[in-house]
């Protein structure tokens, strides 16, 4: 039978399973594993998320000077920089009519951030562009409402289209640079984010 070594406290045990006992550490059928991990975590099963006291034989077995690190080591909480951050996260901020529009390359590498949408380029301006298909004319209203709500929250506001006879049409540039900014895919992003499952078209289950 395949084996596993575990260092538990010999109470946590039930006493018809038999251990074999070696100088620094007990083993266990692998089968038992589960088991022995779950008494050892308690009633409340927080040992995989954050840390706990160590149990008596944990002490015992000195495990402290196996690892890397000391009883006063130092721990940080690390915040997430802007790189790490999902785009819907961020906040739109003003756009000076003086700032460059943003380079088509950008523009490209930011795309892979949000979800269905596309560059294309009308009158001249690069903007990005969704399209929905809904399942009736209602839900192509419904979703407009949504996207107006967070739009007017983001204070940065697409063009929508609601086209026949169930698709909505979405296009987001910054108009006072005559191109893109990173407000445009902020929103395309928290746009993203909006519920729409009970609006598309439903899928046909065959028997």
């Amino acid at each position: 039978m395949a084996t596993a070594n575990l260092s538990i406290p010999l109470l946590s045990l039930p006493r018809h399973h038999h251990l074999h006992l070696h100088p620094n550490l007990i083993t266990v059928p692998t089968r038992l594993r589960l088991g022995l991990r779950t008494q050892a975590l308690g009633h409340d099963m927080l040992g995989d998320f954050g840390a706990r006291d160590p149990f008596p034989a944990e002490i015992a077995s000195e495990f402290g000077e196996k690892v890397l690190g000391t009883g006063n080591t130092e721990h940080k909480i690390l915040i997430p920089n802007l790189s790490s951050l999902s785009l819907s996260q961020l906040d739109c901020s003003p756009v000076s009519p003086l700032q460059p529009r943003m380079p088509e390359d950008d523009a490209q590498k930011l795309l892979r951030k949000v979800v269905g949408w596309r560059l294309i380029v009308g009158e001249g301006e690069l903007k990005l562009q969704c399209l929905w298909k809904l399942r009736d004319y209602k839900c192509g209203v419904e979703l407009i409402n949504r996207i107006y709500k967070v739009a007017e929250a983001a204070g940065h506001f697409p063009n929508l289209h609601l086209e026949q006879p169930n698709q909505v049409r979405a296009e987001l540039w910054t108009s006072s640079i005559g191109g893109l900014s990173m407000n445009d895919f902020i929103v395309a992003a928290k746009i993203d984010d909006i519920k729409t499952s009970d609006l598309v078209p439903r899928k046909r289950v065959w028997a």
